[in-house]
């Protein structure tokens, strides 16, 4: 009798896999407007390219690469907040390399616009792709009220 009630449960949970509709994988983030990622181009020429290069890959072992690194596609906040504060005090590691240089703050160079505009478009070149950085995701890092 056990192994009949067994063998009844195992083919219930088999059929049940069969039935049970897959979950669906997440969705790409929503296309970005050509004019926010030209505004973010001109700002990514104008004040990252030194560093990053052209094409995102960093000047190893000073600058990290933009290329599909967590620091990139992570959290927004923390990426905002390097932008604003910039990053110093030794080492960090990307992908197994270590970078020295440190990051200058942009807090009184950009404005909430262009941060917003640059790191979307850094987010979303390079290979990358992820949700766009808000106007009020940089207000908010820069401890601003809407």
């Amino acid at each position: 009798m056990k192994k009949v009630l067994i063998c009844v449960v195992a083919l219930f949970v088999l059929l049940n896999s069969f039935t049970q509709t897959k979950p669906k994988p997440n969705p790409q983030p929503a296309p970005v407007s050509k004019v926010v990622m030209d505004r973010g181009k001109k700002v990514y020429d104008m004040v990252c390219i030194a560093c990053h290069q052209a094409d995102g890959g960093g000047m190893p072992p000073m600058n990290p690469p933009l290329i599909k690194t967590k620091w990139v596609l992570g959290n927004k906040k923390a990426l905002i907040k390097i932008v604003l504060k910039g990053l110093k005090g030794g080492e960090i590691e990307i992908d197994g390399d270590t970078f020295n240089n440190p990051m200058p703050p942009l807090e009184t160079t950009l404005n909430d616009q262009q941060i917003a505009d640059v790191l979307t478009y850094v987010r979303n070149n390079f290979g990358n792709k992820a949700s766009v950085v808000t106007l009020a995701e940089v207000k908010a890092g820069r401890g601003v009220k809407k």
